[in-house]
């Protein structure tokens, strides 16, 4: 595979350049359960507002606290966007429902800190969320939004979802594609490129961490030594 074609891959699964981060690619991490104190802090730091579009209500810390313990890391994909502190600054949950007899579906609900918002963070993760629910032989994709939530709305409507708008709710919904071969190989790549992404952010803060504690130790050093001197 060349790296053009490696590049296109990871373009449809939600890791792709944009315009607001001078071709950076954006990684897209799977999460598990070891990842939920900086969920919880994630959300925790959304605004009252932002809270409200996110859940439909205006969430307390402790519905917040509990949304996150009742989180099902073996049945849903929840997925996470890192800063270089590694702290969570754009969080997606993907709800899948496997019924006997019946359809599969999934339900998509996403929350961006507002200090990195306009970079496409979100419409990034439902593209992401997007090839696993095919991949995981889902057909039907949900959003349920509040209506005056514009971005999560255009981001329904860009991805091709029938939009129906009932009051102050609006419900999208998007029939996907059966999963093959691109599907899968698109997945694999966009997991490994995070894996990656992680790991290295993970070194560097572990780097610099170490540094500081240097630097503390020296100056603690000097401070004796000036001490000693008086």
């Amino acid at each position: 595979m060349t790296a053009q074609a490696g590049r296109r891959l990871l373009e449809k699964t939600g890791v792709r350049k944009t315009s607001a981060e001078h071709d950076v690619l954006v990684p897209i991490c799977h999460l598990g359960p070891e990842h939920l104190p900086a969920l919880q802090a994630h959300l925790l730091a959304l605004s009252p507002h932002d809270r409200y579009l996110r859940f439909g209500f205006a969430a307390s810390d402790e519905q917040i606290k509990r949304y996150i313990e009742g989180l099902n890391f073996q049945r849903d994909e929840i997925y996470g966007i890192f800063n270089l502190d590694l702290e969570i600054v754009g969080m997606a949950h993907l709800a899948l429902v496997h019924e006997p007899g019946k359809p599969s579906f999934g339900e998509f609900g996403v929350s961006v800190a507002a200090h990195v918002r306009g970079r496409g963070y979100g419409a990034r993760m439902f593209e992401r969320a997007m090839i696993h629910a095919r991949n995981a032989k889902v057909s039907l994709l949900y959003i349920h939004a509040l209506s005056e939530n514009a971005p999560m709305i255009c981001i329904a409507r860009k991805a091709g979802a029938t939009v129906e708008r009932d009051g102050s709710e609006t419900e999208a919904y998007l029939r996907l594609p059966r999963r093959d071969l691109d599907s899968r190989v698109t997945e694999l790549m966009a997991d490994q490129f995070a894996k990656i992404n992680y790991n290295i952010k993970e070194d560097a803060k572990r780097f610099w961490n170490f540094l500081a504690c240097v630097q503390e130790i020296r100056r603690g050093v000097r401070r004796g030594r000036h001490e000693s001197a008086e």
